[in-house]
């Protein structure tokens, strides 16, 4: 199966393509949803502890797929102390670095050093996100040497390597609306065949979280944003 093939199934890909076992591991990485630490882009219209319960939902909704794929390891990459929204079965390790990038990077080094086998990692802020979507880019592993998901917001929400390298990822600047354009043409100068994902919308914003409750209307994260009682304007910007 060629690259486009994964945004030729978009969300859900049919299930023989990702039925089964895989000699791949799945990270998340995530704060610990803390009142005033976690999405304080969301303050306001939320308060910061509205803006924590959507952290921590959009988070347990991520970690709830993530368990549901079949992987060789599922890995919590975390900047604090894990809660009961942890589900059983995950490996915890924790954050190394100061920027973003270094993050990043430290997380993929840390895993592949435990279990030398190819990674996808994602963060805590796509609770849309299906087990078919990440088990598709499980098995584009196996066939390339990256999987990109590139974000709305011109960053990405998913970022697999067969074989991880910092220099993949340090110097990368993050957070900007020219991310994800340059992380791919960082995989792209290194030589890798890169399988594209889907498109995804993290939520970063209020009008972010209205849009991708709307894609999961069942999910935890769903669900808390109604129990705040607002009416988000999805033109907010």
């Amino acid at each position: 199966m060629s690259g486009p093939a994964a945004g030729r199934y978009g969300r859900n890909p049919p299930s023989h393509l990702w039925a089964g076992p895989s000699r791949a591991q799945i990270l998340v990485i995530a704060k610990e949803p803390v009142p005033g630490r976690v999405k304080t882009r969301l303050t306001p219209p939320f308060t910061p502890r509205e803006a924590a319960a959507l952290a921590a939902a959009a988070l347990e909704d991520t970690l709830r797929t993530v368990a549901r794929v079949p992987a060789a390891r599922h890995v919590l990459v975390l900047d604090g102390v894990p809660g009961v929204w942890l589900p059983e079965g995950f490996t915890v390790l924790p954050q190394h670095g100061s920027g973003l990038d270094q993050r990043l990077a430290a997380a993929f080094d840390d895993a592949h050093r435990l279990l030398p086998v190819p990674t996808v990692l994602i963060g805590m802020d796509t609770p849309q996100v299906t087990p078919g979507m990440l088990a598709l880019a499980l098995s584009l592993l196996g066939i390339h040497d990256a999987v990109f998901g590139p974000a709305t917001d011109g960053g990405f929400w998913l970022l697999g390597l067969r074989v991880p390298d910092p220099a993949l990822l340090l110097g990368v600047p993050m957070s900007k609306p020219t991310t994800g354009e340059i992380q791919l043409r960082r995989l792209r100068e290194a030589g890798l065949s890169v399988a594209p994902m889907p498109c995804l919308t993290d939520v970063d914003s209020a009008a972010d979280a209205s849009a991708v409750a709307a894609l999961a209307p069942r999910s935890l994260f769903a669900v808390t944003l109604a129990r705040t009682g607002r009416s988000i304007d999805r033109s907010i910007p």
